[in-house]
């Protein structure tokens, strides 16, 4: 999605749902169960592992009420909604493990996330965030944080206490530079700051030692610093559509990258769509091998 597509969803529409419910010829069964009295326990998912509940597409600008009762809840799916605010009541359920807010409208997360202690997986990217709150850090257990395609362009300087997070994905902000907390996550195997406004990558990069996957193209990042030969267990480094011109000599370092990647799915060195002097573009043709042979050389000569 592109900052125009992001600034139109934040923008106000009409009344939700209306075509929907024109032409749906049954209750969902939210809608059924509200309807008839029931207790809205009945629609708890309760599966081998957790205990889930899911409100996706339903054009709610509010989340309902009775959902902060539902204290046994494990896994929250208010996804691909019109929500504008997450009320503070989201701090009773305690339990929760998974939490997806994506595609919804929201500016900020309220305090109360502090709470969540059991939280191990939150989606917020596709909304409308320009900051997060400082407290969020207090979610010790988090492996995964998804914040793509949102106005951030600092994070609370406390993120750098989530000291589990292996999964980071920032992409699609307004980032200037990796915040520095971040540097902080040393548990992290995958980071994507792609489609920012980064100019460079900080020396500093080199304390994520665990990182597997590093992903920072379409931005406007001007040189290929060494300290990321530095992650050698980096096994996917994506660095297309950004403005390096040169490698640097210690690239044959991260002997995991098996290839020259051009499928953005592929594992291996992306590196295309850079003005790299020659002969890099020629070496790149004939594959990793030979671009780490010549850097090898050149380091030795």
């Amino acid at each position: 999605m592109g900052a125009s597509q992001s600034v139109a969803r934040c923008k106000d529409k009409g009344p939700p749902g209306r075509g929907v419910l024109r032409g749906r010829q049954k209750f969902s069964p939210w809608d059924d169960a509200l309807l008839s009295g029931r207790d809205p326990r009945c629609l708890l998912k309760r599966g081998l592992r957790h205990v889930s509940f899911s409100l996706v597409t339903k054009g709610m600008t509010d989340a309902p009420d009775f959902l902060w009762s539902l204290s046994e809840v494990q896994k929250l799916n208010l996804s691909h909604n019109q929500l504008r605010v997450l009320p503070p009541e989201v701090g009773k359920l305690t339990r929760l493990v998974v939490l997806n807010l994506c595609g919804n409208r929201l500016k900020t997360l309220p305090r109360e996330v502090s709470l969540l202690q059991s939280l191990k997986v939150l989606f917020v990217h596709m909304n409308c965030l320009t900051e997060l709150p400082a407290e969020l850090s207090a979610c010790r257990n988090l492996e995964v944080l998804s914040l793509s395609h949102n106005f951030l362009s600092q994070l609370p300087a406390s993120l750098a206490d989530l000291s589990r997070l292996r999964k980071l994905n920032l992409s699609h902000n307004r980032f200037a530079h990796i915040p520095v907390c971040v540097f902080s996550l040393r548990e992290l195997d995958f980071l994507h700051v792609g489609s920012n406004r980064l100019e460079n990558i900080a020396e500093s990069i080199q304390c994520l030692a665990s990182l597997q996957i590093f992903i920072a193209e379409s931005n406007n990042i001007h040189a290929f610093p060494r300290s990321l030969c530095l992650l050698t267990r980096l096994e996917l480094l994506n660095l297309n559509n950004n403005d390096i011109q040169t490698l640097p000599e210690e690239l044959y370092l991260l002997c995991r990258l098996a290839r020259i990647a051009w499928n953005p799915m592929d594992k291996g060195l992306h590196i295309s769509h850079n003005p790299l002097s020659k002969p890099l573009p020629e070496l790149l043709e004939g594959g990793l091998e030979m671009l780490f042979s010549y850097l090898k050389d050149k380091k030795h000569t």
